[in-house]
């Protein structure tokens, strides 16, 4: 006779379980084990092709924290995430609050504005390095109509973070934009109404209402972007003009954080280092994300 009752309970309690099981599945095998996997490696001296050479301790991060090379990569990927994240953010803001008003063809212009983000990032490394060059390109070129000389941007590390930073502001900040306008339509129109009847201007209006209503979609952008943006590869490896394995120049001088842990992995094959590398990147993400989470939360905080 409790049959029924208890299948029920079990199959109430048991369900939801069975149900994201699949989610952690592929969490443990695709993400924790490689994590934890990583960690092990990074306290070895760990060949790429012979695997482990013995030894067991803190020797691989001693000599990190002692690396020259690691603060250079560490100061150009802050460098030129610091260069495209800013700005990005108040285009994105900008392209949506006039995506959110009434357009013609609306749908035609949100789908625009997002082509840059489905663009091949491979077709945009090589665009951007064209636009870039120094003898062709289409940037010197206009900057030659008001006498600068030609600016050889991969040579130099203030104008390859330039450089670089645009090409991720382009493929990005039609994106974020799009999760703004979201974001924006969610607002209740009462708001509106209410600061129009207080006498709040448009512009007002747009910074007490509209970017504290949509502080949590804000908080998520920042904190996703953070971890992209640390975690720079392609652009600046295809930015690349002397054409080498993940050096960032010939003086190294737009080399991220991933590029050397691609060198040291990939090139050298010391999978060790490379495993330190990784794990403080990890470490890095986490605590520059949180920064940049609490910056947000006040920036755009309801006065």
């Amino acid at each position: 006779m409790l049959r029924g009752p208890l299948l029920a309970r079990w199959d109430r309690k048991a369900t939801p379980f069975l149900f994201i099981a699949p989610f952690f599945a592929v969490f443990v095998v695709f993400g924790a084990f490689p994590l934890v996997y990583t960690a092990w490696v990074s306290l070895h001296d760990w060949d790429l092709l012979a695997g482990d050479q013995g030894g067991f301790g803190l020797a691989n991060y001693a000599e990190l924290f002692t690396d020259g090379r690691f603060y250079n990569a560490l100061f150009n990927t802050t460098s030129i995430f610091l260069l495209a994240a800013i700005p990005e953010f108040f285009l994105a803001l900008g392209i949506a609050a006039l995506l959110n008003r009434p357009l013609r063809a609306a749908t035609w212009w949100r789908t625009g504005v997002l082509l840059p983000n489905v663009v091949s990032v491979v077709a945009v490394g090589l665009v951007f390095a064209q636009l870039y060059s120094r003898d062709y390109g289409v940037v010197n070129e206009v900057l030659g109509w008001f006498g600068i000389d030609p600016i050889s941007f991969q040579a130099r590390k203030w104008s390859s973070h330039l450089a670089i930073a645009t090409m991720v502001m382009w493929r990005w900040t039609g994106y974020n934009s799009l999760i703004y306008l979201a974001a924006m339509q969610a607002v209740p129109q009462d708001l509106y109404e209410a600061a129009a009847l207080d006498g709040a201007s448009r512009w007002r209006s747009f910074w007490s209402v509209t970017v504290p209503g949509i502080r949590p979609t804000i908080a998520f952008t920042a904190v996703a972007g953070t971890v992209n943006g640390l975690q720079l590869f392609a652009e600046p490896q295809l930015f690349d003009a002397t054409g080498s394995s993940g050096t960032g120049g010939n003086d190294r001088q737009f080399q991220t954080l991933t590029m050397y842990l691609y060198e040291k992995g990939f090139g050298k094959f010391d999978a060790g280092y490379a495993a330190a590398l990784s794990w403080v990147m990890f470490v890095f993400c986490v605590l520059f994300a949180f920064f940049n989470y609490r910056l947000v939360r006040r920036f755009v905080s309801a006065p």
